[in-house]
């Protein structure tokens, strides 16, 4: 069950303002890392991997043909989320990023999670490992109860049962951009990052970032 939209955000740190995300999705990513991911039932993640993707100027991208139905949320302001469906089965999540209409936003691909861990397990029964909790963009969504109901969520102020938040530990200073995952076009960006040494990453295991 999604967390009610008027509890509130209980976590150590900083909310993040709306200024944070009014940048280049390019420039927020690397930036994100290292942040806390943490809705109002008590589920928090650590934000170790992340992708950019850069609207018009990225074939990648959701938006890079346009608006419709299925991502408009993605030309909102900044600091919402996108939420879309994938694969038939499975719900990934995106801060939107830039000025509205810009149509840019960042994947969150992979959390470290550090609260919440038995309602995660609950909704993730046939996970093995805590490690493997949160360990990719889908699998991240069912541990923390985001799906079609947050598309849209303002995520600025947590009234809307989530938030991202910054509680002191400062992003890498030797991330560096790789490749991004399971695309198709676009693939010589380097717009993908993550911590460096995280086992809670995604993908492959050698060094990107």
């Amino acid at each position: 069950m999604p967390p009610s939209s008027t509890a509130s955000i209980v976590w150590p740190g900083e909310l993040l303002p709306r200024a944070f995300f009014d940048r280049p999705a390019t420039t927020v990513a690397p930036r994100l890392l290292n942040k806390i991911l943490a809705a109002a039932d008590g589920r928090a993640g650590r934000i170790v991997e992340v992708e950019a993707y850069a609207g018009a100027a990225d074939p990648a991208a959701h938006t890079y043909r346009g608006k419709t139905a299925r991502n408009a949320s993605m030309f909102g302001p900044p600091g919402h989320m996108y939420v879309y469906f994938t694969y038939g089965m499975h719900w990934c999540c995106n801060c939107v990023c830039g000025p509205q209409g810009d149509g840019s936003g960042v994947l969150i691909r992979a959390l470290e999670p550090l609260r919440g861990l038995a309602q995660m397990r609950a909704t993730r029964p046939r996970t093995k490992s805590d490690r493997d909790l949160c360990r990719g963009p889908a699998r991240l969504t069912q541990a923390m109860g985001i799906g079609a109901a947050q598309d849209g969520i303002d995520l600025i102020g947590g009234h809307a049962g989530f938030a991202i938040l910054d509680d002191g530990v400062a992003e890498p200073e030797d991330a560096v951009g790789g490749p991004r995952i399971g695309i198709s076009v676009g693939k010589d960006l380097p717009w993908r990052w993550s911590v460096p040494g995280s086992r809670y990453v995604s993908g492959t295991a050698r060094r990107q970032g």
